[in-house]
């Protein structure tokens, strides 16, 4: 895995993270409009990184990319792997 390649993916899992921990809070504070708009902008800028990083690299992971042929997700390196 070259240093882009794992820049990006490091960035994917920040938005990741960051998705996730906005969800938890909101569960909690369903009322707070501004974690609302900034879980909004979390959600969007995880999608449009890991379309980044999958238009790049491949598949993150196998249930939700579509695959070309032959079977992407067995080739090369697995997401995890350095």
């Amino acid at each position: 895995m070259d240093q882009n390649q794992e820049n990006l993916l490091k960035e994917v899992m920040a938005a990741d993270f960051t998705v996730t921990d906005l969800m938890l809070y909101l569960d909690t504070h369903p009322c707070d409009q501004n974690a609302i708009a900034l879980y909004n902008y979390s959600v969007q800028r995880s999608l449009t990184l890991r379309q980044e990083y999958e238009r790049l690299y491949g598949p993150i992971i196998a249930q939700l990319t579509p695959s070309k042929f032959p079977w992407q997700w067995v080739q090369g390196d697995w997401p995890w792997e350095k």
